[in-house]
């Protein structure tokens, strides 16, 4: 915990008080960037607490918007380096917490600011943030495709999305973005967040999903080549690997090695395949650009 305690500069369950802030700051909510403040207490400090971080280490937060999450990062001791892409919530974070040791603001998009972020401070132990939804693979791909593993990771994403993060071979949420997410975590869907818990409230109901590092990460894992190959894999997904893949310009004798060095036929579609069992194969085939 800090020396001294973390002063919020606002009642964060207070959605009366959370608008009356925006409208004396003259900010207008951006509804491109998915902005729903999380006003349940209890919600943030379970949240915190699935980092399992211990005070002093060095923690990022992508998308921290009045800075409701931020406060409690900051009050259990955290170091912490905050994304946002907004520029009037950016300038009510910074005057709110910028003074605090510790605490560093990256103004801009997450996917072109994180290595800016890396050099400064270097990889985080813990990262966590509250995604919107046409954001969280793009943010999520750039760290484990820029090379970082993170020990633990949560995310709150819309439900849909964590399904897709967390699902097994032969589901119908399993995906490419899938076997990227489980080729370098072990995901878990922790809890969900009814829309009431949020100001404004969403349509859709949230999940709060807990990316935990693993210590057999493939190797392939946060290649960008793997990451072609995988959407190639799943391009149609009522189509064969064979037929995806040839429609991706592989010969048919490079797919029969592949598949004989694998004992994988290439007669399965890619849903039906582990992320191990698509990475033994992409292992067995020349990389397309």
């Amino acid at each position: 915990m800090p020396d001294t305690p973390v002063p919020a500069p606002v009642d964060y369950d207070s959605p009366k008080e959370l608008a009356a802030t925006l409208d004396r700051l003259g900010f207008a909510m951006q509804k491109r960037f998915g902005q729903n403040f999380l006003v349940a207490g209890a919600a943030r400090r379970r949240i915190l607490g699935l980092l399992e971080a211990e005070p002093g280490s060095r923690a990022w937060e992508v998308g921290p918007g009045l800075g409701a999450m931020t406060w409690e990062a900051l009050s259990a001791g955290l170091e912490l380096s905050a994304f946002e892409i907004d520029r009037g919530f950016a300038e009510f974070i910074r005057e709110a917490y910028g003074k605090l040791p510790g605490f560093g603001l990256f103004e801009g998009d997450f996917v072109r600011t994180w290595p800016q972020a890396r050099e400064a401070t270097g990889s985080p132990g813990r990262v966590f943030g509250n995604l919107p939804y046409n954001a969280a693979g793009a943010i999520i791909a750039a760290i484990i495709e820029g090379g970082m593993r993170p020990g633990r990771m949560v995310f709150t994403v819309q439900k849909e999305a964590a399904q897709r993060m967390a699902a097994r071979p032969g589901t119908k949420n399993y995906a490419a973005f899938t076997v990227l997410c489980q080729s370098a975590y072990s995901v878990k869907q922790a809890f969900d967040l009814p829309p009431g818990v949020f100001w404004p409230q969403p349509r859709v109901t949230s999940t709060v999903v807990l990316m935990t590092a693993r210590p057999d990460a493939l190797p392939c894992a946060g290649d960008l080549a793997f990451t072609r190959f995988t959407r190639m894999a799943f391009a149609a997904r009522r189509k064969t690997l064979r037929n995806n893949l040839k429609a991706a310009g592989y010969s048919e004798g490079e797919m029969d090695a592949a598949a004989s060095s694998s004992s994988l036929s290439l007669d399965s579609r890619a849903e039906a395949l582990s992320p191990g069992e698509l990475a033994a194969l992409f292992s067995g085939l020349p990389t397309r650009p």
